[in-house]
């Protein structure tokens, strides 16, 4: 189907792109209200992008909020459905503090949920998806991925508590190894208890390039089969066009309250931030009641405004 350019913002061409490739690849649409009950949100505060959600009180006397996010509501709306997998995207509005933090806006995401039997096919296909959409949308991008299993395994092996656990956790995802270097001193744990999280932090690189060097590391700490599981994900790019695109990046993080195994960030050049977020969430899902597993990812079309016709046009 062809793309009238002349009707269509460039917002609304990506997102056509989006959608047309996702539902190429057996995706099947997924609609939504504008609106769900607070406590879901309430009780997941942590889940979202930002603390921020607009309430209102209806008919019934309920206590409503515009969506701030579009996972949590397919979670919750959707049922367990043993032995296969439900492969939906959505192209949907939230309603977010801005990262500027001057107030609320509208933003819109095109982005795709995985769940049920989700295996490492299902998990490598995500992946290849996250880079094509990125593709769509600028040929200068970066998709960076890591394993919150892996992560989880080294920072578990030197942090007494939990409080030190998240602490050590937030300079990881700040790439900050002299503040874990500094956290083990403040707590007088054994001298170079954090070398082989700040070794694993350091490495950065092409999946052929670091691939070997995580998996070594991984053996020392129990978490082999979790570097397997990230080697078998990010295989298919060694040798394609795309392989000088991935990267391997374990400030990629997420919350292991919510998320676990391969999580990844994509960035385009010349815009801030990252324009696709995504990873696996079946510790989410436990949470609220799943059995499924499940992965997926969203993309940031309102981020793509800062991109230029001739960026888009490369794509």
């Amino acid at each position: 189907m062809q793309i009238d350019d002349s009707v269509m913002t460039r917002q609304e061409r990506i997102s056509f792109m989006l959608r047309s490739l996702y539902s190429g690849h057996g995706y099947e649409r997924y609609r939504m209200s504008k609106f769900e009950e607070y406590d879901l949100y309430s009780r997941n505060k942590d889940f979202l992008f930002s603390d921020g959600v607009i309430t209102f009180t209806d008919t019934t006397g309920r206590l409503m909020a515009l969506k701030p996010d579009v996972t949590l509501s397919i979670v919750k709306n959707r049922k367990d459905t043993p032995g296969t997998l439900q492969k939906l995207y959505y192209h949907e509005n939230v309603y977010r503090v801005s990262a500027a933090a001057d107030g609320f806006r509208e933003q819109t995401q095109v982005g795709l949920e995985c769940m049920g039997e989700v295996n490492d096919t299902c998990i490598a296909e995500v992946l290849r998806l996250a880079v094509e959409s990125l593709r769509l949308c600028s040929a200068e991008f970066v998709l960076e991925i890591s394993h919150l299993g892996i992560l989880n395994a080294f920072v578990d092996a030197i942090a007494p508590d939990e409080k030190v656990k998240q602490a050590i956790l937030d300079c990881a995802g700040q790439k900050n190894l002299h503040g874990i270097s500094g956290i083990c001193r403040e707590n007088h744990l054994a001298e170079g208890a954090g070398n082989a999280l700040i070794r694993l932090l350091s490495l950065y690189g092409t999946p052929r390039t670091v691939m070997p060097k995580i998996r070594e590391l991984a053996e020392e700490y129990g978490a082999g089969e979790m570097a397997a599981q990230l080697g078998r994900a990010v295989a298919g790019f060694t040798g394609s066009d795309l392989e000088n695109k991935i990267l391997i990046d374990f400030s990629a993080t997420g919350d292991l309250r919510y998320y676990n195994g391969v999580a990844f960030k994509g960035f385009i050049s010349g815009i801030p931030g990252s324009v696709l977020s995504g990873g696996q969430y079946d510790k989410l899902m436990r949470k609220m009641g799943r059995k499924d597993r499940a992965i997926g990812f969203a993309v940031f079309l309102d981020m793509l405004e800062r991109l230029t016709e001739e960026e888009t046009d490369r794509a």
